[in-house]
């Protein structure tokens, strides 16, 4: 009879500590508004990035998917040419999906799942480089 008193007290202090502990999750990660404050402030400057570049015929047009769908692919594609630092740019744009990803697993996220095709071509108009769908 000791025994089994001594095993439901355990069980109840068992179940009372981890009821009340804390999460390490909580502590740790972003909120959904941090996770979409932080990807709406790298959006614009890879944007504003992009949009510095400048194409003829030194400089070569070309796309990057950008974005990270929660069914997967990218939500767009960004159109840039090759006179700005297309390193730089490709860090910025894989984080960005990165925490995207991140995003949408973190708080739930759902899409129409379609995909997004990428551009069938790129021009050069006006020194700037143009989708062709």
């Amino acid at each position: 009879m000791k025994a089994s008193s001594y095993v439901i007290k355990l069980g109840f202090l068992f179940l009372l500590l981890t009821a009340f502990k804390c999460d390490e999750q909580d502590s740790n990660s972003r909120s959904c508004e941090d996770y979409i404050s932080k990807l709406d402030l790298m959006k614009v400057e890879i944007q504003s990035l992009a949009e510095t570049s400048v194409c003829d015929k030194n400089f070569e047009c070309r796309s990057i998917g950008l974005g990270s769908k929660p069914c997967g692919g990218p939500w767009s594609y960004l159109v840039y040419s090759t006179s700005i630092d297309t390193f730089a740019l490709h860090n910025l744009v894989d984080a960005h999906n990165k925490l995207e990803r991140e995003f949408n697993m973190a708080c739930q996220q759902y899409s129409d799942c379609m995909m997004v095709n990428p551009p069938l071509r790129l021009e050069c108009e006006d020194n700037k480089c143009i989708a062709i769908y």
